[in-house]
């Protein structure tokens, strides 16, 4: 009885294994070629120059637009997939029999990353 209770005690400390290991957002990086450019994204954020990283919840979906004077502006379509580190967290759950962990795991969105991460935009001269 007692390793039984020792045992639900350690896995139910083990729920949500990749909303712990990993967090609900991530650093999205953009670059631009040439540097300096301005983004700016349908979810609300802003980066004023890149190179920059704007901090994001993982299952985010939205377009940016880069843009810098004399050159023509840029968009990038931006949306999320199960990791493999996101996968090892929801597998983690699924064997220690953390329905919970499961569920939360997919709620916040911790088991997603952004795609495409990072993005390299090479922008073209106005004419």
């Amino acid at each position: 009885m007692r390793t039984a209770l020792v045992a639900v005690a350690a896995s139910s400390g083990l729920t949500a294994c990749a909303t712990v290991t990993r967090g609900s957002n991530d650093a999205w990086v953009v670059n631009s070629e040439p540097p300096g450019a301005t983004v700016t994204t349908t979810n609300g954020h802003f980066c004023p120059s890149t190179p920059c990283a704007i901090k994001m919840p993982r299952r985010s979906e939205f377009t940016a637009e880069i843009k810098k004077p004399g050159y023509k502006p840029a968009s990038v379509s931006v949306t999320h997939k199960t990791a493999g580190a996101g996968a090892a967290g929801v597998a983690g759950n699924v064997l220690v029999g953390g329905v919970i962990g499961l569920g939360v795991d997919m709620a916040t969105g911790a088991s997603q990353d952004l795609v495409p991460n990072p993005v390299t935009v090479k922008l073209e001269p106005e004419k």
